[in-house]
C-alpha cells in the first residue's frame, strides 16, 4: 500500500503536503509544533487534521505490518499463491486481512480437524466440487469406511465431509465479507430483559432497532446493562434471506445438492452467525466509542477552553453535611492565603457564627467571588451563601463549580505534594476555587476521564480515550501558551516536548535558582536539551522578560526575523510592549514582503503570525470566550414553573441533548428535538460546553427531580 497516496486521497491533500508533514512527525516532532511553527510546510494544516493524519498514519502502518507479517505466515505454510498475494496486498482494512488469513489461522481442535484425521477431506473435496451427476452418494461415502479411524459407515464419513466444507464455507473471505454486509444492511438489534426487577435500563427490556440506524449511546447503554447482567441481547436476521445467498454462490445441480444445502445451514448456524454477530455488535461498539470519544473530546475542550477569571481573589467552598463546609481563599495568582471550616447546611448549625466568619475573611482578603462546589450538600451551601450575599456592603457573586475529578485530585500524590500540610477536604476547596479561576491550569491535573463531559467514558477502550483525551489537553493548554514561573508540573507536561520527569525538573530548577528571566535557561534545567528546547520554547512564556519576545508566542527561531520586521518599520520593542503597533499591517502593504522574508530565511505563513503576535503580544483565545455566568441569588426546583424563561449554562451536551445549568441543583435537559426549529444532526451542530443559552422550562418532575427545557420555544 502507498500510504502517503492513501492518507492524500482520505483527507483531500496533497500528496507533497502528506509526505512533507509525514517527515516531520517522523522526526521526531510534535503535533502542536508543528501545527504552529511548521506552516509552510504542511500547508498551514491544523492541529484537527495534523492529529487526524498522524492517527491514520499509525493505523496504515499498523496494516502494513499485519500484512507482512500474514504474507510470511501464509508462505511459511507453503500456501502463498500470486493470487492469494495479490488479495493481501488489495486489501484495505485490516478486518479483510483477517477474513484472507482466517482458513490458514492455526485452529484448535474442531469438528473438521478430527474429521481430516480420519482421512475424509478427499471426500469432501469431492462433494464440495459437485461434479458427479449420477450414482448415490452413500455409495461415495461407503468408500472411506475405516473402523480404525471410527468410520463405521457411510454415513459417517459423509457427516465428516459435511464437517469439513461447513468449516471451508465459514473461511471463506468473499462470503463472510457479504454475510457481514447483509447482516449489518438487514439485521435487528434486539433485546430483553434478564431480570424482573425494575432498573435504568427499563426500557430495554424489549427493545429492537435495525443495526445500520442504532444510536451510539443506545449501544453503549445496551452493552452496560449486558455487562451488569440485566439484558440479554442478539442480532437478529432473516436466516433464509442469508441461506439464498449461499445457495447461489455455492450450490450446483448435482447429487450432493441436499448434502450441499444442509451444509449450508449448518455451517451458517453453527459458525457463521455466532461469529458475524460478535463482529457487527463490536462494529458497533467500536462506532459508538469512537462517536463517544469525539463527543467527549469535544466538550473537554470546550470546558479547558472557558476563560479565566484573571485577577481576582476567590473563596472556594466544598460543601459537607456532618463534617462542615470547608473553605480556602486563594488569591488572583492561585497561592492559598487562608483556610477554614464552617457548619451551615443543617438546620442545628450555628449559621450565624458560619456567616460572621465567611464575611470576615471576604473583608481580610478582599474576595470578589465564591465557588461552590456542586456535590452534596451543595443547596443548602448555595442558599447559605446567597442569603450572605445580601447582607454585605460591597459586590460579591458566586457561582456553582463542577466538583468532578476533585475528589481525584485531592486524594493524589500531586495534591498531597503541593499542599502537604492541607486534609483532603482543604485540599478540594482549594481546586474548586482555582477551577473558577483557571479551569485549564487546574483540571490539567486530574485525570481527563474523571472530568465529567462525556457519557459511558468508563465503558469505552481506556487505552484510546486516554491518548485522545491528553491530545485534546495539550492542543488547549499549547494554544494558550503557559507562564514559566507559575505553572505547575502537571501543565508543564502538556507542552509540547516537555515530559512529566522534565516537568518537574523545570520546577525543581525554579524552586532553587529563582524566577526564569529568559527562554534560554531552559537549556540549563536537567535533561532538556536542544530538540526538546526547539519544540517546547515558543509555547513558555516569561512576563516581565529581559527579552520582551520572551512574553510572547514569537519561537526564538525567529527572533532575528520578529526584530528585524520591527526595525525595518521603524518600531523599537517599547512600541510592542505599549501598544502602539496600530499601524503595523498597513506599513507591511508598503514593504517587499518575498524580500524580507528571503533575506531573513523565514516563510510568509511564519510572517504573518510574527504580526499577529507583535500586535497582541501573549494574547489568550480563551479571552474572546462567553464569560460565564455569575450569580448573586438562588432558586430551587420547587420555585420553577412550567413556561418560564431563563438563561443558563451549558454544562454537557450528549448524543440525545445537552444539560443545562439553570442556577437550581438540578441540570436541566434539552432534548434534541428541542435544540432548534432545524433539523440539526446531533447536539454539537449549535451547542458546545460553557455556551450561555436562552431555555424554557416545559416540565418539572419533583419526584424523579428532572427538568425538561427547549431553546426553540424560548
Amino acid at each position: 500500500m502507498d500510504i502517503i497516496k492513501t492518507l492524500a486521497k482520505e483527507l483531500e491533500l496533497k500528496e507533497k503536503q502528506i509526505s512533507d508533514t509525514v517527515a516531520l512527525i517522523d522526526s521526531g516532532n510534535t503535533i502542536p509544533f508543528i501545527a504552529r511553527y511548521r506552516k509552510e510546510v504542511t500547508g498551514a494544516l491544523d492541529d484537527e487534521i495534523l492529529r487526524k493524519l498522524h492517527e491514520r498514519l499509525t493505523y496504515l502502518r499498523s496494516l502494513d505490518e499485519r500484512r507482512e507479517e500474514i504474507m510470511r505466515l501464509i508462505d511459511e505454510q507453503g500456501n502463498l499463491t500470486d493470487e492469494l498475494r495479490a488479495k493481501i496486498e488489495a486489501a484495505t482494512v485490516l478486518q479483510e486481512l483477517e477474513d484472507i488469513y482466517r482458513p490458514f489461522r492455526p485452529k484448535r481442535r474442531t469438528r473438521a480437524t478430527v474429521a481430516k484425521e480420519k482421512g475424509l477431506e478427499p471426500l469432501a473435496n469431492l462433494i464440495y466440487l459437485q461434479a458427479e451427476q449420477s450414482g448415490d452418494p452413500l455409495d461415495f461415502g461407503a468408500k472411506y469406511i475405516n473402523e480404525e479411524k471410527e468410520v463405521l459407515t457411510a454415513e459417517d464419513a459423509i457427516a465428516g465431509a459435511m464437517d469439513i466444507i461447513a468449516e471451508m464455507i465459514s473461511d471463506d473471505a468473499d462470503c463472510r465479507k457479504h454475510i457481514r454486509s447483509m447482516t449489518m444492511d438487514h439485521g435487528m438489534i434486539k433485546t430483553s430483559a434478564s431480570t424482573e426487577e425494575d432498573s435504568v435500563y427499563s426500557m430495554y427490556y424489549d427493545f429492537s432497532e435495525p443495526a445500520k440506524k442504532i444510536a451510539g449511546h443506545r449501544v453503549l447503554a445496551i452493552n452496560r446493562g449486558e455487562s451488569e447482567k440485566m439484558l440479554s441481547v442478539s442480532v437478529d436476521i432473516d436466516e433464509n434471506m442469508i441461506l439464498g445467498y449461499l445457495t447461489s454462490q455455492i450450490v450446483r445441480k448435482s447429487i450432493f445438492e441436499q448434502i450441499m444445502k444442509d451444509t449450508i445451514a449448518d455451517s451458517y448456524k453453527r459458525l457463521i452467525a455466532p461469529s458475524i454477530e460478535r463482529e457487527i455488535r463490536n462494529i458497533l461498539t467500536e462506532n459508538a466509542e469512537e462517536n463517544a470519544i469525539k463527543l467527549f473530546s469535544k466538550n473537554l475542550h470546550q470546558l479547558l477552553m472557558q476563560p479565566p477569571m484573571k485577577g481576582k481573589t476567590v473563596l472556594g467552598l466544598d460543601p459537607g453535611y456532618r463534617t462542615g463546609c470547608k473553605l480556602a481563599v486563594v488569591d488572583e495568582t492561585g497561592k492559598v492565603c487562608d483556610t477554614g471550616v464552617i457548619f451551615c447546611t443543617l438546620d442545628h448549625h450555628d449559621k450565624k457564627k458560619s456567616s460572621e466568619y465567611v464575611k470576615q475573611l471576604i473583608k481580610k482578603h478582599g474576595v470578589e467571588l465564591i465557588a461552590i462546589g456542586n456535590g452534596t450538600a451543595s443547596k443548602e451551601s448555595e442558599i447559605f451563601i446567597a442569603s450572605l450575599l445580601k447582607e454585605l456592603d460591597t459586590k460579591v457573586y458566586y457561582m456553582m463549580v463542577s466538583e468532578a475529578g476533585a475528589s481525584v485530585y485531592s486524594a493524589s500524590k500531586l495534591a498531597a505534594e503541593e499542599f502537604p500540610d492541607f486534609t483532603v477536604e482543604q485540599r478540594s476547596a482549594a481546586s474548586i476555587a482555582r477551577r473558577l479561576q483557571d479551569p485549564l491550569s487546574e483540571l490539567v491535573k486530574i485525570d481527563p476521564k474523571s472530568i465529567g463531559v462525556g457519557q459511558y467514558q468508563h465503558d469505552m477502550n481506556q487505552k484510546r480515550l486516554s491518548e485522545t483525551l491528553s491530545g485534546v489537553v495539550e492542543s488547549c493548554v499549547n494554544s494558550v501558551g503557559v507562564d514559566l514561573n507559575t505553572a505547575s508540573a502537571p501543565l508543564l507536561s502538556y507542552v509540547a516536548g516537555i515530559s512529566s520527569p522534565i516537568a518537574k525538573n523545570i520546577v525543581k530548577y525554579r524552586d532553587e535558582n529563582g524566577k526564569f528571566s529568559s527562554r534560554k535557561q531552559l537549556l540549563k534545567v536537567a535533561k532538556l536539551g536542544p530538540k526538546a528546547f526547539t519544540q517546547c520554547a515558543g509555547f513558555l512564556r516569561i512576563p516581565g522578560a529581559d527579552n520582551f519576545l520572551d512574553t510572547t508566542s514569537v519561537h526564538p527561531e525567529s527572533y532575528g526575523a520578529a526584530s528585524a520586521l520591527l526595525s525595518e518599520l521603524g518600531y523599537t520593542s517599547d512600541d510592542v510592549i505599549e501598544g502602539n503597533l496600530t499601524d503595523l499591517k498597513l506599513r507591511m502593504k508598503n514593504m517587499n514582503i518575498d524580500d524580507f522574508c528571503k533575506r531573513h530565511s523565514v516563510g510568509k505563513l511564519t510572517m504573518s503570525d510574527i504580526a499577529d503576535e507583535l500586535l497582541k503580544p501573549g494574547r489568550d483565545p480563551r479571552d474572546e470566550m462567553p464569560k460565564p455566568m455569575l450569580m448573586e441569588d438562588i432558586m430551587s426546583i420547587e420555585d420553577l414553573r412550567p413556561g418560564m424563561v431563563m438563561n443558563g449554562t451549558v454544562r454537557n451536551v450528549i448524543d440525545f441533548g445537552a444539560f443545562v445549568d439553570i442556577g437550581v441543583h438540578q441540570d436541566g435537559l434539552v432534548h434534541i428535538s428541542q435544540i432548534s426549529s432545524k433539523y440539526i444532526k446531533h447536539p454539537t451542530d449549535v451547542l458546545s460546553v460553557g455556551d450561555i443559552v436562552k431555555v424554557k422550562i416545559i416540565d418539572i418532575d419533583l419526584k424523579k427531580n428532572r427538568i425538561s427545557l427547549s431553546m426553540k420555544e424560548a
